[in-house]
């Protein structure tokens, strides 16, 4: 898959051009207007292509999607009881996870120990 590299193009733009001056508006609109100038086809002679097409690079590695209905623990949180919720509740009756039963607030939607998704 081909993807645009639009650190190196900044990069690239940015080392080239003054700046002391501009706005971010004017910043950013001058970066497009440069990324769309026609520059020489390195594989077809006498062509030009847009400046954008040269910083295209071939990546191996599938799009990652983010599901909001699943929810797999990295790990990176062991214990859920260091964790602070935005809602402080103090119910009684609590609510539990149906897989493992760990303790969970009234608004979660995903149990923060196995991911089991709650009603």
């Amino acid at each position: 898959m081909e993807v645009f590299d639009g650190k190196k193009a900044a990069q690239d733009y940015m080392s080239k051009h003054t700046l002391a001056f501009s706005t971010p508006e004017l910043t950013l609109m001058r970066f497009s207007f440069w990324l769309g100038d026609s520059v020489p086809d390195s594989k077809n002679d006498g062509k030009g292509i847009p400046r954008m097409m040269t910083y295209l690079t071939e990546q191996d590695f599938e799009p990652v999607l983010i599901d909001d209905d699943t929810y797999v623990p990295s790990g990176a949180v062991k214990s859920s009881a260091n964790v602070g919720n935005a809602y402080n509740e103090v119910k009684a009756d609590g609510k539990f996870c149906s897989e493992c039963g760990t303790t969970l607030s009234m608004t979660a939607k995903f149990c923060p120990e196995c991911g089991t998704t709650q009603e």
